[in-house]
């Protein structure tokens, strides 16, 4: 018995010191954590990652209103082979070619996205050089001017320029949501730590009073005052209290290496979390977060998109119905010389109207079919709406109940711990004094420690409970402000 005591005093002590804060300790609050997974977490860099690539498919949309400038040429165009040649009594001879064909097209294109058509302006140079005959002849088109106008197709810009804006607004959001949901994770990774601390302080706490209680026992078993079946069930609890010492520091560096691989903290000190306060002073009502959620969630702008993406598949059904026709007009300037400044002196005009059809006969109710499948697929896309708009509304609704639910729950579960650490005090004392059983204080011991987790649990809902209403609504609601970030 005196040998069990003594180990016992040795690993309180060990314990004791292997628990106690060093130097290097880093004390880190609740959103000094959620900051560092903000800035230095793997989500937060895909995040920025995300978004930086959506801006670039922006500006890309963006160019394509843009005047376009674009260089065309075939230079050189040496070619040397052999060519049938028609004789003039109709018969073939093949004759050794060599020249070069060259070319090259200036022209500047303009989309117009009300009508689909296209502005353009070119100027063009071609030579030719006939080696075998040493002869050079230049064809250019000093500039021209020209418009080309699909009809009755469909106008992929202008459904751009109604989609594509919903599609940046709505990653620009993402964005947010994403930085968001980080916090949640972190805050959820925060509390794992903690709880595995204040089990471990838990479980350190036990060790030492059951030493300090068994202690007190043997001097009660001396005196005959006990029976050695309450010295032998001392001795089972204190067994127990260092398995679970032994337990709690096992969870508390799971958590803690977990933590730092989020956060993206270097895992070269301990880390001490402060319990955060059980208070959060603002004012939260459904209609205001469901305000919000509509005017800031990247869903709210979907609902929309969606819709939109559906409405142009209708469009482009119906304008691919088979008839590709293309009306092109083109007015400028052309000339033919020996020598290149030549061709720009009394240039002769140059006119091209033209119209291209492809007028489809009979295709066996293809295009009905794709256009009535995209008409069923926008009734769908819209009752999936719908059901989505429900969804959205009842996450927020049940999601500010629970918040209200969470504040109440906190103050019990405060009130609860403290009445059980004054319940176990008492016991304690009790015991020592021989006025109850250790089955009276072991039961005491059980309920103060439920109450103390039950507290922190009661603190990690408020406050996930908190950041999930800042993730629904993307609302600040204790600076009472929309949530931004750079």
């Amino acid at each position: 018995m005196k040998r069990i005591y003594c180990t016992a005093i040795v690993i309180a002590g060990l314990v004791s010191r292997s628990f106690s804060q060093q130097p290097d300790t880093l004390v880190l609050s609740l959103q000094e954590v959620i900051e560092m997974a903000k800035g230095k977490s793997i989500s937060a860099k895909q995040a920025v990652t995300q978004k930086e690539n959506r801006y670039w498919q922006w500006r890309t949309y963006q160019s394509n209103y843009k005047p376009q400038l674009l260089l065309q040429g075939n230079l050189p165009g040496f070619s040397k082979t052999y060519q049938q040649i028609v004789q003039p009594d109709g018969t073939i001879l093949f004759q050794p070619v060599r020249n070069d064909n060259s070319a090259l097209d200036l022209s500047l294109q303009q989309s117009i996205a009300q009508t689909g058509g296209t502005v353009f302006a070119t100027t063009s140079m071609q030579r030719f050089t006939d080696f075998d005959r040493k002869n050079t002849l230049y064809n250019g088109v000093p500039y021209a001017l020209g418009y080309s106008q699909p009809l009755f197709m469909f106008n992929g810009l202008k459904w751009d320029r109604r989609i594509e804006p919903l599609k940046y607004q709505e990653s620009r959001q993402q964005y947010i949501e994403n930085m968001e949901n980080i916090a949640i994770r972190a805050n959820g990774y925060f509390f794992d730590l903690l709880l595995a601390q204040v089990n471990f302080q838990i479980a350190e706490t036990n060790f030492n009073n059951t030493i300090n209680i068994l202690r007190i026992a043997n001097e009660k078993f001396e005196l005959g005052k006990i029976a050695r079946n309450e010295i032998l069930q001392l001795q089972l609890e204190l067994l127990k209290s260092k398995k679970s010492v032994a337990t709690a520091q096992r969870d508390m560096e799971i958590a803690m290496l977990n933590l730092c691989a989020y956060t993206g903290l270097q895992n070269t000190q301990k880390i001490a979390l402060a319990t955060p306060g059980g208070t959060i002073r603002m004012p939260v009502s459904t209609d205001k977060v469901l305000s919000e959620a509509y005017a800031n969630r990247s869903d709210a702008v979907a609902f929309q998109r969606k819709i939109m993406e559906a409405k142009r598949d209708v469009a482009k059904a119906k304008g691919d119905n088979g008839l590709n026709a293309t009306l092109t007009a083109r007015l400028g300037f052309s000339n033919t010389s020996s020598n290149i400044p030549a061709v720009y002196r009394s240039p002769k005009d140059q006119q091209l109207l033209q119209l291209t059809f492809d007028i489809p006969i009979l295709d066996w109710g293809r295009s009905r079919s794709r256009y009535k499948t995209a008409e069923a697929n926008l009734q769908l896309v819209q009752y999936e709406i719908e059901q989505q708009q429900q969804t959205f509304r009842q996450e927020i609704v049940t999601q500010v109940t629970l918040f209200d639910m969470m504040q109440e729950q906190l103050t019990l579960t405060q009130q609860a711990d403290s009445i059980a650490s004054e319940k176990y005090q008492i016991a304690k004392e009790r015991y020592v004094l021989g006025h109850s059983s250790i089955t009276d204080l072991s039961i005491a011991f059980q309920e103060k420690d439920q109450a103390k987790r039950d507290y922190i649990a009661a603190l990690r809902d408020l406050w996930g409970a908190y950041y999930q209403l800042r993730y629904l609504s993307l609302y600040d609601f204790e600076k009472n402000e929309k949530i931004t970030y750079r």
